[in-house]
C-alpha cells in the first residue's frame, strides 16, 4: 500500500508564496517520477512540474520562472516552491507518484487572492 500525503496548501496574496510538501510512504520499491498537478474549479487536472528519478525536471509553461520542483530521496518527499503566485494559480494541488502504478496524493487547496 502507497500513501502520499500532501501539506503546505492555503490563502494567500497575489505576489506571494507558498511551499507544498508530498510524503510518499508505504511498499515503494522504484519510483520512475513524482510530480505535482492542479485541477481548478470546473477545468480538467493539469500538470504542473514533474521530477525524474535522475532527477531531470519539467514545468508546464505556467510554472516556469515561478515554480521550482524538488526532492529529498531519502525521505521519499517532494517539495513545489511556489513564487509570485497569481490568482489563476488557485485550484487543488496533487502529488502522483508512478513507479510501475500511478498513486495520487487527496489534494490540498491553493488559494490566492487578488
Amino acid at each position: 500500500q502507497v500513501q502520499l500525503v500532501e501539506s503546505g496548501g492555503g490563502l494567500v496574496q497575489a505576489g506571494g508564496s507558498l511551499r507544498l510538501s508530498c510524503a510518499a510512504s508505504g511498499s515503494i520499491f522504484s519510483i520512475n517520477s513524482m510530480g505535482w498537478y492542479r485541477q481548478a474549479p470546473g477545468k480538467q487536472r493539469e500538470l504542473v512540474a514533474t521530477i525524474g528519478s535522475g532527477n531531470s525536471l519539467y514545468y508546464a509553461d505556467s510554472a516556469k520562472g515561478r515554480f521550482a520542483i524538488s526532492r529529498d530521496a531519502a525521505k521519499n518527499t517532494i517539495y513545489l516552491q511556489m513564487n509570485s503566485l497569481k490568482p489563476e494559480d488557485t485550484a487543488v494541488y496533487y502529488c502522483r507518484l508512478i513507479t510501475s502504478q500511478s498513486y495520487w496524493g487527496q489534494g490540498t487547496q491553493v488559494t490566492v487572492s487578488s
